[in-house]
């Protein structure tokens, strides 16, 4: 298992850069990582269907080959698009992890339970990094 696809909310600077802590860390331990607005690109400019239909397709390529989905949980609710890659994900058999950042508010109770009742859903970065060091050990 060394493809990981990272999912999250891309609205803002923070969130973009979240998810590039969440991949500095599986990268650290040797995993490739895919984050959609790093490796695909965003939308700027005008949303063109040749420009959305190329992102889409880069970022179904690499959800398609990863072993391993991370999933940035918070929010008041989880970002739409991201419960779609997690639905896709848990579909189809991947390994799904969830990194929750000390959100206050309680997760939706399907999406608690598509990350195995809530036991790979983490709290911190710290938490994240020691569960994937565990696997690798």
């Amino acid at each position: 298992m060394n493809k990981v696809y990272i999912a999250g909310p891309l609205f803002d600077d923070h969130e973009r850069s979240y998810l590039e802590n969440i991949s500095a860390i599986l990268e650290k331990y040797s995993y490739e990582t895919f984050l959609p607005h790093r490796d695909a690109g965003l939308v700027k400019g005008e949303f063109t269907q040749e420009k959305k239909s190329n992102i889409f397709n880069s970022d179904m390529e690499f959800l398609q080959s990863a072993d391993i989905v991370v999933a940035l949980l918070t929010g008041r609710d989880v970002d739409s698009g991201t419960s779609a890659e997690i639905g896709f994900a848990f579909a189809t058999g991947k390994v799904l992890i969830g990194i929750n950042a000390n959100n206050i508010k309680e997760l939706n109770n399907f999406i608690w339970g598509l990350f195995d009742y809530g036991n790979n859903i983490f709290n911190s970065l710290e938490d994240l990094e020691e569960h994937i060091s565990n696997l690798k050990a």
